[in-house]
């Protein structure tokens, strides 16, 4: 039978703001949608938390028996320098700077995306389309809300129209904001803007004579706005209505506030049944900014890098570390975090190792199935990872006192613990064991260590006795220690 028949799964809804019993449409079946990068430069750590928050859930939702269809796009075009309806395209952009075509922009980038998620052990989604792949679908949205009534065309762009939306329907239903009050708020409209109302919104731009992203359209050469791409792309793979749809907190408004109502123009329904949102990442208590320096890559995590990390981590330490948090809280990311963080895992790790070789009794002081269970209801409670974490830690303390003798467990009991252990932290919190990286790591180094040997060989053989010194001289300030042999040079790490 499957799991998802005995546990009853809670979910906090965006949308109602509370937690609700999670039934989905179609039973035995779950249809998630997450919104995806816009792929214009390497992926912020910011939003690797949002998309690890999901991979979880995905991964518990699989646990728990549900054949899932997980859709996450890919935003390749649409997307504005001011996040709305004013600059210049975020891709094309980019292209313009470093004189390479936008669709190398996007290669490039969703390369990094990939590696980086992969390196991270993120399971892949089921589906992953992009906004270039879906002009037509677009297109036909669009037509629909103008037919509807609720959207105008002007100079070759076409605008949703907010004010005669909000008569048939609620518009800021999901961030709470109340129409009359955005407009009491927001600027006077200038003479150059189309828009008839200041919250209107582009679902297709008029391209300029120097936009390089163009498509035709009924109403001349343009490209789609922003929100219009994972309206058209969650409805194409999951149905005019499905059961999740996830992203950043900093998506709700406008963003999803958007996607809904365009869906609601088109097609008349509310499109999704639970929404959730992932809370966001702070460095050292500030805001992560480029432009302040408080901010880091992904990337530099693995090598330590960066003047806010002291060395590097494996990368499933940092992922244990960024789902110790609850995804809708805060989580402040800093070196001591870390460092403390990757204590707890190495012995999370530790506990992984000694317990498929416990002694085994008669008799077991240890409730194993009630255990087993306060691991589930952490999960059901809305996917409470650090509730988890403590449950699977009680077992951590477990399998020491049994491994001192200071505790007893039967070989059945044994056998249930390891596999709601392994369960939870490899397919569920998606952990790896950090020897592997470790090892990795090591051959990467004996790589780069053998290198500059050879060089200081050919430096030596050269007579240029001070690069030979120099070598050896900075390898050691490094902990590294070279030494000559009749075999030739090896070395030590101190």
């Amino acid at each position: 039978m499957a799991l998802y028949k005995e546990q009853q799964l809670k979910i906090y809804n965006s949308l109602t703001g509370k937690k609700e019993d999670f039934i989905p449409l179609l039973e035995g079946h779950v249809g998630m949608y997450v919104c995806g990068p816009t792929v214009y430069s390497n992926v912020h750590l910011g939003n690797v938390r949002t998309f690890m928050s999901f991979d979880m859930i995905f991964r518990y939702l699989k646990h728990l028996g549900y054949k899932v269809r997980y859709v996450r796009n890919i935003t390749d075009a649409g997307h504005l320098t001011d996040d709305g309806d004013q600059g210049e395209d975020k891709i094309a952009k980019k292209a313009r700077l470093e004189k390479i075509e936008p669709m190398e922009v996007v290669q490039q980038y969703t390369v990094d995306f990939h590696n980086i998620l992969n390196t991270f052990n993120f399971l892949p989604p089921s589906i992953e389309p992009t906004a270039t792949g879906h002009i037509i679908e677009q297109i036909e949205i669009i037509k629909k809300i103008i037919e509807n009534g609720y959207a105008y065309e002007k100079n070759g762009s076409v605008y949703f129209d907010v004010v005669t939306f909000n008569k048939d329907h609620e518009y800021g239903k999901l961030s709470g904001r109340k129409l009359e009050d955005m407009i009491a708020n927001t600027r006077a409209l200038n003479a150059q803007d189309e828009k008839e109302n200041p919250q209107d919104f582009a679902l297709w731009k008029k391209a300029g004579p120097e936009h390089i992203m163009r498509w035709p359209s009924p109403w001349g050469d343009g490209f789609p706005g922003w929100h219009l791409e994972c309206t058209a792309m969650s409805t194409k793979y999951l149905g005019d209505q499905f059961d999740i749809h996830g992203g950043g907190m900093d998506l709700k408004f406008p963003h999803h506030e958007c996607e809904i109502a365009q869906n609601e123009a088109a097609i008349g329904t509310v499109p999704v049944r639970y929404w959730m949102h992932a809370n966001m990442l702070t460095l050292n208590g500030q805001k992560m900014a480029k432009s302040t320096g408080n901010s880091i890559n992904p990337g530099e995590i693995f090598t330590g890098d960066s003047p806010h990390l002291s060395k590097g981590f494996a990368p499933s330490a940092a992922r244990f570390f960024v789902l110790q948090a609850n995804y809708r809280s805060i989580l402040d990311f800093s070196n001591d975090a870390l460092i403390a963080s990757e204590k707890g895992f190495n012995r999370l790790m530790e506990a992984m190792k000694i317990m498929k070789s416990l002694p085994t009794d008669t008799s077991s002081s240890m409730n194993v199935e009630t255990w087993k269970q306060s691991c589930y209801d952490a999960m059901n409670d809305d996917f409470n990872s650090p509730i988890l974490i403590a449950q699977l830690f009680e077992g951590v303390k477990q399998i020491h006192l049994i491994k001192d003798a200071k505790a007893s467990i039967t070989a059945d009991d044994l056998k249930l613990l390891v596999h709601t252990m392994e369960a939870f932290v490899f397919d569920v919190l998606g952990l790896e064991d950090g020897d592997a990286f470790a090892k990795a790591d090591d051959s990467k180094l004996s790589g780069a260590v053998e290198l500059l040997i050879k060089l200081r060989k050919e430096a030596r053989e050269n007579k240029d006795f001070a690069t030979s010194d120099k070598i050896r001289d900075e390898l050691l300030a490094l902990g590294i220690q070279l030494k000559d042999g009749r075999e030739g040079t090896t070395f030590t790490v101190q």
